[in-house]
């Protein structure tokens, strides 16, 4: 943003340079690198002056050129060859002595002695666009006579100087976005100061153009406002003005526009871009004559509603898009884009200016969603000053009355649905030194707040300080954000920082060995032919929207999010990793094995915070999400190629569980369905705790990311799997000297039961010899009894010591195989 100094002077009485401004301002948080000196015209006019035509003769060798002497008020007359039809003796012109530069748009030249058709000429007799003070170009100036030769032309046309200084402005502080908002920062600057005895004198005031004295001409032809999308739209202030006379702004409003690197189009505008850059607030001056109904209606379009804008594009509107209406039609998007059909031209009369608020997040969507950013949007997307939009209408009001005329109609209009609330919170000064990590008087930190603009109430407590945030301050929630500010109008260089250092080095701990284990399961995955994916824990909105297994509800909102794409965090890795399936299935690569580590968080609105537990109804943790879609390899000559399956999916998740120290006969398994998975199964400890959820993600789903394929998706519960193997420590074992022996069943079981449940069972019967259990064959068909399948089981027995004796493998059978009667199942 760029600020002028002289403005900037005009709200706030300082003693610094432009480069000390410049400074001050970077202290504060406003960097600034660029200072530039303006001009009401460029170049000052320095080395032109006022020069008196003393004779002009014809050339001898041209037909349209001119031989003239000149008096510049220096004793010798110089003289000028000239082409203008209009020169003539006894004139006051304009001279551009020798060495001076003038400026044709980004161009420049500089005059120079030279001699045209054999006449020396020093200098040239200027036009206005010559100079930069008009577009005539049909002959040279002519002034009034009693104008004295040799008088600089910048006195006469009343240059002006002025310093433009480019502000580079944090997201978080559109309240800085104008000269009011950078004359509140230069404030508290001034009073850190004074208060610390660095400085003397008077507390400074902002002092802003005063606009209660506008007055109601007439109490008939008002605009009715009316307000449909209260959300949208919480306050809408405007005001009528009848027989306006559109026309050039005064010099002294263009000089000021122009310095802050606003182009000066006519009063109305250039008045609404004066209360843009000067307090910070948009307007919007419709011609009231385009205004069907004379009724504004603040509300939403249906889909599909074509409306071309003011750079003459035809767009179609959102049914989210807020767009201010007639009584027939849309005229505005709403803090965004004027419409084509209802601006202020040459020939408007009448005007109704817009002063409102709107919801920033309405804004921000609706401008991303058309392409368009301007310097409304910038502000209100950021989050505008609600309690500012009547004093910005009238102040509109007072100067359209002074320098276009017209008659105020019915005052300013103000709907207000209901009130603005400031945020409040308890700040101690404790909590402040210890941040900040200096002792800071408390008076200096009171004396900081009400230079900002914070109300400030004394408590009980001495120590604690109740604060009532201003309403333009929309980025202070909490005590570290009003930290921050007192810390920035202090100076970050006044905090010292020792001469030593001391650090502690912590002994290893548990998110280390964390780290350590996952780094161990990423090369597993990775030599397993997966790809590790990285996804923002930012995600969209509507993915746990009508959801009752992740409810929106549960969700950590952003405050401020840049879209509803990125506006929770996320509650599950999912579809983070259907997002990187779906962009490249898309781009013809279906074949996918992906992994992600990552946080997932959750908002728990049933626990109760506090002050010593502020984050109470908030929890996060690491998850293990893995994802199969498509072939489980590549078809060759020799092997054809299979679509992958939940099992191959099972079969890497017990590889990672068995890596880590987790049998199978460690945990449970439980199949079941819910709205995320068609099918699954989940597995715990044998204590209930929940490690992980294996099955086949429901095509509905899957349609939402454009994906016809089937994709499997494991979720391991990190936190819960590291503790439970955390104290699991690699043991070495003698290789065995025996043979094992293999023993095989065939088992005629319920189809309800699975194979798990079988493992389980023949563990527990046999612990000591039982080395390994695999399923080879399962059976349903024909020859078996109706509601039963069969199992064909593999057991392996060994004893590391001795070779097993036939009792002691029979013994170890008929334990196995009474266990499994016991449970149903018989011998076939």
């Amino acid at each position: 943003m760029d600020i002028s100094y002289k403005w900037l002077r005009r709200y706030i009485d300082f003693d610094l340079s432009p480069r000390e401004l410049a400074a001050t301002l970077t202290s504060l948080g406003l960097e600034c690198d660029t200072v530039e000196e303006v001009e009401s015209i460029r170049g000052g006019l320095r080395g032109v002056v006022i020069g008196k035509v003393l004779t002009c003769e014809d050339h001898p060798d041209s037909d349209h050129l001119h031989v003239t002497t000149v008096d510049l008020g220096t004793g010798e007359p110089v003289q000028i060859v000239c082409g203008a039809p209009n020169v003539a003796a006894g004139q006051t012109v304009v001279v551009a002595t020798v060495g001076t530069t003038l400026y044709d748009g980004d161009k420049e030249f500089q005059i120079k002695k030279s001699k045209i058709r054999g006449k020396e000429s020093f200098g040239m007799i200027c036009a206005e666009d010559e100079l930069g003070i008009g577009t005539d170009h049909a002959g040279i100036m002519v002034l009034a006579d009693d104008i004295k030769p040799g008088t600089p032309a910048a006195e006469y046309f009343n240059v002006e100087s002025d310093y433009r200084l480019e502000v580079e402005l944090t997201p978080n502080r559109v309240d800085a976005a104008s000269h009011y908002g950078v004359a509140r920062d230069l404030k508290a600057k001034e009073w850190c100061l004074i208060c610390q005895n660095e400085k003397q004198g008077e507390y400074p005031e902002v002092s802003v153009p005063d606009a209660s004295g506008l007055t109601t001409d007439r109490t008939d032809g008002a605009v009715t406002v009316r307000i449909e999308d209260e959300e949208g739209c919480p306050r809408y202030s405007g005001v009528t003005i009848r027989g306006v006379e559109v026309k050039e702004s005064p010099e002294w409003l263009k000089n000021l526009l122009t310095a802050a690197g606003q182009r000066p189009i006519n009063n109305i505008v250039d008045i609404t871009n004066f209360v843009l850059l000067g307090i910070g607030q948009p307007l919007h001056c419709f011609d009231l004559d385009h205004v069907k109904g004379e009724e504004i209606i603040v509300r939403t379009c249906e889909k599909g509603t074509r409306f071309t804008t003011l750079d003459g594009v035809e767009r179609e509107l959102n049914e989210a898009d807020l767009m201010i209406c007639d009584a027939e039609k849309p005229m505005c998007i709403a803090g965004v884009f004027g419409g084509l059909d209802s601006g202020v031209t040459e020939g408007t009369k009448n005007v109704f200016i817009e002063s409102a608020y709107f919801n920033p997040t309405r804004v921000r969507r609706t401008a991303r969603r058309h392409g368009l950013s301007t310097d409304a949007s910038f502000r209100y997307e950021r989050g505008a000053d609600p309690s500012v939009t009547v004093y910005a209408a009238r102040l509109a009001a007072s100067l359209i009355k002074e320098l276009a005329g017209g008659e105020i109609c019915g005052g300013v209009i103000d709907v207000l649905p209901a009130p603005i609330e400031r945020k409040e919170l308890d700040f101690s000064l404790t909590y402040c030194n210890r941040l900040i990590g200096k002792e800071l008087p408390g008076e200096l930190v009171r004396c900081i707040l009400k230079a900002l603009e914070f109300d400030v109430t004394e408590t009980e407590d001495a120590d604690v300080l109740h604060l009532t945030v201003p309403t333009y301050r929309v980025d202070v929630y909490r005590p570290c954000d009003v930290v921050e500010e007192i810390l920035r109008v202090y100076g970050y260089n006044n905090v010292e920082i020792g001469d030593e250092m001391h650090v502690s080095l912590s002994q290893r701990g548990a998110t280390d060995e964390s780290y350590d284990m996952q780094q161990t399961i990423s090369e597993q995955l990775t030599a397993a032919g997966f790809s590790e994916i990285m996804n923002n824990s930012l995600t969209a909105v509507s993915y746990y929207e009508n959801s009752e297994l992740l409810p929106l509800a549960n969700c950590v909102r952003l405050l401020n999010p840049l879209s509803n794409d990125l506006g929770v965090m996320r509650q599950t890795l999912l579809y983070g990793g259907l997002e990187s399936i779906s962009h490249n299935v898309n781009r013809k690569m279906p074949d996918l094995k992906f992994y992600e580590f990552g946080n997932v968080y959750r908002f728990n609105p049933e626990k109760e915070s506090s002050a010593e537990k502020p984050l109470a109804q908030y929890s996060e943790r690491m998850e293990l999400g893995i994802w199969i879609t498509g072939k489980k390899e590549p078809a060759s000559w020799n092997v054809k190629a299979e679509e992958a399956s939940v099992y191959d999916l099972m079969g890497v998740v017990n590889n990672i569980l068995r890596r880590l120290g987790l049998q199978p006969a460690a945990v449970t398994t439980t199949q079941s369905s819910d709205e995320i998975f068609s099918a699954k199964l989940d597995i715990a400890s044998r204590s209930g705790k929940h490690i992980a959820e294996v099955g086949i993600i429901r095509s509905s789903i899957l349609k939402k990311f454009d994906i016809e394929q089937s994709v499997t998706y494991a979720a391991i519960d990190w936190d819960s799997l590291f503790k439970l193997t955390a104290k699991n420590r690699v043991t070495y074992a003698e290789l065995p000297k025996t043979q094992p022996v293999d023993r095989d069943l065939a088992l005629l079981v319920d189809k309800s039961v699975r194979f798990a449940d079988i493992d389980a069972v023949i563990r527990k019967a046999e612990r000591k010899l039982l080395r390994d259990v695999r399923l080879f064959d399962v059976y349903e068909g024909k020859n078996l009894p109706a509601g039963k399948k069969s199992y064909a089981v593999s057991m392996k027995l060994q004893d590391n010591e001795k070779t097993l004796t036939d009792k002691q493998i029979d013994a170890s059978m008929s334990r196995i195989i009474d266990a499994l009667k016991n449970m149903g199942a018989e011998l076939r």
